[in-house]
């Protein structure tokens, strides 16, 4: 990236040698992300990160049609659920797909709240407190076999898991490069081939029309070089994150008791992501134990994503309040996963 903020400076698109070098960059690094997606080049734009992508491809995709039915899981990000919001004033009916204990959507109830009028379905690719892998392919076809977009926010699951959008079969996916060690603020939008999106914000046209102004050029080469990184080693990481985290889960049982829960431990989840309901307030092993570094759900309203996903989840206030999320990376070691056990231990010795 360095380069890009000093020698190769210049915008590609222009006529000239160094333009034209930095837009070959841009190809390359789009290249990347594609390779990581499985999508070809020409199907991936350009963001600031995952929020900006929810944005365009749920309103992009929208902007032509003049009303209608959205169906969106109760377990989505932010940015899903406000983009979807914006348009509740409209003649817009907007519909919440709920899910089960353990933060799974049944495809079976997507289909069934299918309308003939609705325009668009969102479902995670996986939830970044939980951990729950949905059945995207699943619920992709379903919604396919009645003409709906399907949109998937996979910000999750990139660099963690395989996960090929060819054969998941969204019609659009986010990503967020700082997900799979890319620079912070770069991000990417799948677009399938023929899918109608306009851009929400407007100027020039950059990428294929879909979003205005001058690209970030250090981002797009940073998100692309971590995409083809990740796509070498998404199979190895998986395995060792699996077995740190099982290390992790392991480690707690034998050193709490009452024995701790972990948050849909009954269904496929990410490797990095494990959450644990404990026996006691989270807030006080983090005042305890203040090197580990975990996410406890915000008492302050309104509702952070930690809350929201747990309450879709059937949690009570005093489960939410005892949960901690946990994530482990491509870095973490095994001495580091021993001591995180040992020092929520301390915190729970010292609790009694």
């Amino acid at each position: 990236m360095q380069p890009y903020w000093s020698t190769h400076f210049m915008l590609p698109g222009q006529e000239h040698a160094h333009a034209q070098a930095i837009g070959e960059a841009l190809d390359h690094a789009r290249e990347g992300v594609a390779m990581l997606a499985g999508c070809d080049p020409f199907e991936v734009v350009f963001t600031s990160g995952g929020t900006e992508s929810n944005n365009l491809a749920i309103l992009g995709s929208l902007a032509q049609t003049a009303s209608g039915h959205l169906l969106v899981s109760s377990m989505e990000h932010e940015s899903v659920l406000a983009a979807v919001d914006s348009l509740a004033d409209g003649p817009w009916e907007i519909e919440t797909i709920p899910a089960d204990s353990n933060g799974l959507v049944d495809p079976d109830q997507v289909a069934s709240l299918l309308r003939p009028n609705t325009r668009l379905v969102a479902v995670q690719a996986a939830n970044p407190v939980t951990g729950t892998i949905q059945s995207i392919r699943e619920i992709a076809d379903l919604v396919h076999n009645r003409g709906v977009h399907f949109h998937c926010d996979a910000t999750q699951v990139f660099g963690k898991i395989p996960f090929d959008v060819s054969q998941m079969r969204a019609d659009s996916m986010a990503l967020s490069g700082h997900k799979f060690y890319g620079p912070k603020g770069s991000g990417a939008l799948y677009v399938r081939r023929g899918l109608q999106v306009a851009p929400i914000a407007y100027g020039e046209p950059r990428e294929m029309g879909l979003r205005p102004g001058a690209e970030n050029v250090p981002g797009c080469i940073g998100i692309g070089a971590a995409a083809r990184l990740a796509s070498k080693c998404v199979v190895d990481a998986e395995a060792n994150l699996r077995q740190l985290r099982d290390r992790f889960i392991s480690g707690l049982r034998c050193v709490i008791d009452p024995e701790p829960v972990i948050v849909c431990e009954d269904v496929s989840a990410l490797p990095n992501t494990v959450a644990v309901e404990l026996p006691l307030e989270a807030n006080l092993v983090q005042k305890s134990a203040r090197e580990l570094v975990f996410a406890t759900a915000l008492s302050s309203a309104p509702a952070d994503e930690m809350t929201r996903s747990l309450q879709a989840i059937g949690k009570q206030p005093d489960q939410i309040r005892r949960t901690a999320r946990f994530s482990f990376g491509w870095t973490t070691s095994r001495d580091q996963i021993d001591r995180s056990v040992d020092l929520i231990a301390e915190a729970w010795d010292a609790s009694k």
